[in-house]
Formats: structure tokens, sequence, C-alpha cells
């Protein structure tokens, strides 16, 4: 593991990728809490002030649509004029000052940040296929995804105190300075991309092909749809996590420490996923996470401090296995005409349903005993592990020990 986790940042793309990763995902976590925080003041409405995350997801329901721009160009050109167009969006954001009335502003910069979030991922995993040594995809993602869970650790704290002392302003300047750091990065990779053949197929048809392409697949297919309905499932349980911090006597403070806690935990995989991925294959990987997830419903069910924060490390342990199993299988087992729009749709069929399932937790929530719904939640896991766990690895990358490039990627 620590092999391998050293080739990867000594490799010069991995290094400056994973730099731009870090640096914009400080400045987006920082911008997430304090906008929210910013709408909340100005309003006092709660369903206002959470309306800036809706704002930044609902682009996700069209990721497809969205993920065809990535394929239609080459990546690292895209992904410098993204971070540089929303360098400059966010200049916008101090007009919107003290002044409830200016509030459209900050939704309108947080739709299209939204939007350019979607491309960008849908350039990112297609650049980094090219960009990076294939044998050291899972270890890349698994280290994208510790920086990711990492910067969520520090940012949204650096971001609310920065907006305590000085207001939203400074932090959107912040979040603009990281994407212009990020722009630059990206530009210093050393990639040849040659330019996209130019399809002559409707907007729709593209779209069409990649999400046709990604359910076609009997090694994709089986992955995103683990990947969604554990994301459903673990919706309903983030609903929950309030009812579980009364259920043991504290106050509703204390779920920053089993957030924290949960952070540690995928930090930690993130940078064994790569080894781990080798060792077992991308299904039992992910299959072996999701049933992590569900042995930490059964934890946070017992009214106990100890269990409640051995099933928040055991959730962000397990959550982002099939996370990482997904988006590598789609990076070794796509073409790269298709990358993009694939990657896209199936961020947006493993991501979506979370907001689903917290839609349905907050209901359940109040009408199920969360003794009996988590147990019930931890069953549905379990269930969705089996397939994963109990099927034959197909003789391609996802056999374990074999490395991805023993063999000619199928695409």
């Amino acid at each position: 593991m620590t092999s391998t986790t050293v080739r990867v940042l000594r490799d010069r793309n991995a290094g400056l990728y994973l730099g731009a990763v870090v640096v914009s995902g400080f400045g987006t976590s920082a911008l997430w809490l304090a906008s929210g925080i910013w709408v909340k003041e100005l309003t006092g409405s709660n369903g206002l002030a959470a309306l800036c995350q809706f704002a930044l997801w609902a682009p996700t329901l069209i990721g497809p649509l969205l993920g065809t721009l990535a394929d239609r160009t080459r990546r690292r050109p895209l992904l410098v004029a993204a971070n540089l167009t929303l360098a400059v969006l966010l200049l916008a954001l101090p007009a919107v000052d003290d002044d409830a009335g200016r509030l459209w502003i900050l939704f309108a910069v947080l739709l299209v940040y939204g939007a350019c979030g979607v491309v960008t991922d849908a350039a990112e995993a297609a650049l980094v296929a090219t960009a990076v040594d294939k044998e050291l995809l899972g270890d890349f993602n698994g280290l994208r995804m510790s920086a990711n869970e990492g910067m969520k650790l520090i940012a949204p704290l650096a971001g609310a105190g920065l907006f305590a002392a000085y207001g939203g302003a400074p932090v959107a300047l912040l979040d603009a300075v990281t994407f212009v750091l990020a722009a630059g990065m990206f530009a210093l990779l050393r990639v040849r991309e040659s330019v996209p053949v130019r399809e002559r197929a409707s907007l729709r048809a593209r779209t069409a092909e990649g999400a046709r392409y990604l359910w076609g697949h009997q090694r994709l297919r089986p992955l995103v749809t683990a990947g969604g309905l554990t994301m459903l499932t673990s919706g309903i349980t983030g609903a929950t996590i309030f009812a579980v911090v009364d259920r043991i006597g504290h106050s509703p403070t204390y779920t920053g420490v089993l957030y924290v806690v949960q952070g540690v935990g995928s930090v930690a995989v993130g940078v064994a996923s790569g080894a781990l991925l080798r060792r077992f294959g991308a299904r039992r990987f992910g299959g072996a996470g999701i049933a992590l997830t569900g042995v930490s419903a059964l934890l946070t069910a017992v009214p106990h401090d100890a269990t409640a924060l051995a099933g928040s490390l055991t959730n962000g342990i397990g959550l982002p296995c099939v996370l990482i199993a997904g988006l590598t299988a789609v990076q070794r087992e796509t073409p790269d005409a298709l990358l993009g729009r694939v990657a896209a749709t199936a961020n947006t069929l493993m991501f979506t349903p979370t907001a689903i399932g917290i839609a349905a937790g907050t209901t359940l929530v109040e009408s199920v005993d969360v003794a009996i719904l988590l147990p019930v939640l931890a069953g549905a896991r379990l269930l969705i592990a089996a397939p994963l766990l109990t099927s034959r690895p197909h003789r391609d990358s996802e056999e374990p020990r074999q490395t991805a490039t023993s063999r000619p990627p199928s695409a």
C-alpha cells in the first residue's frame, strides 16, 4: 500500500491533479457552509438556507446531459476554463453584502457553480484515465477521496470562522483564489489529448449513448446500482442523526463529533483503497464496504456513546468503498470518447439517491423509532452487498491481485 501511494504522489500528473483537488475542495467546502449561514443571517429562514445546498446539488439531476460537454472537447483546457470561469463568477458575490434583496445573485451563482462542478467532475474522471497509469487508478481515486474528506473536516470550520469575522465576501474571494490555483495546476498537466471527433448525432442521442453503454455493461451496472442503493439508505440514516444523538443524551452539537469521526474513517479507507482493490477486486471491495455500512447501522441503533462513535467510524470506512470501486471501474472499462458522459451518468445514478433518501428519512424518523429503522436499514444494506460478495469475478481487471496493466482494458 505504501509503495503504490508513494508512486502516485511521485507521479507528476497525479500530484498536480491531487493538488488541484485539495485547493479547490477547500474553497468549495468553505463556501458550502458559509453560504447557508449567510442566507440564514439575512433572512432568518431555515428553508432558504437549505436552498443553498439544493442549488449546488440540483444540476446533478441533468448530469448525463452536462457530461457530454466533457466528451466534445479536450479535457485539460476545459478544466482550466471552467475553474477560471468559476473564479470570475464568485467575484459577483460581494455585491450581495448585507442586502437580502440581492440574495438571488447568491442562488444564481450557486446554481451555475453546481453545473460547472458536474462538468468538471466528468472531465476530471476522463482526464485522469489518460494522465495516470491505469495500475494506479484505484490508489489515485482513493487518495482523491481522502483529500476531499480531509477538506470537509477543516474547510467548513474555516469558512464559518472567516464569515463570522468578516462576512461572506472574503469567503467568496478565498474560493475564487482556490479556483485560480486549481486552474494553474491543471494547466501544468503533461498529457496528450487528441481533438474529439465531431459527432453528427443530436445532443439527446449522445447523452443516451453514455447511459446505454453504462446500463448495458455487465460489470459496471451492478457496481453503479449498488452504489446508488447504498447512497439512498445513507440519505435515510443521515436524517436520523439528531434522533440518535437525542437517544444517547447529547445536545445537537454532538453531531459534529460524529461527522468528524466518520470523516476520519473515510480518509483512512481512501489511502488504503488501491491495495484493497487489487487484493479483493472491485465487486468484493465494494460489497465489503456496503456490508460495513450495515454493521454501522446496527451499532448506531444501540443507545450508547461508544457504539455511536464506532458506528460513525465504520460508516466512514464502508461508504466510500463502492463509490471508489464504481468510479475506478468506469475509468478502466469505458472508451475514452464516451468517458465523460458515462462518468457523469454514473455520478448521477450513485449520488442523486442521497437526496431522495434524505427526503424519505425526514418522514420516517418522525413515524418510526430509530431502534427499529436502523436495523431494517442494516438488513437492506446487507441485501445490497450480497450480489457483489457472492458473484464470481469476471476475467478482467476486477480479478483479485490482477493489475490493470496486465492486459489491455476492455475498451
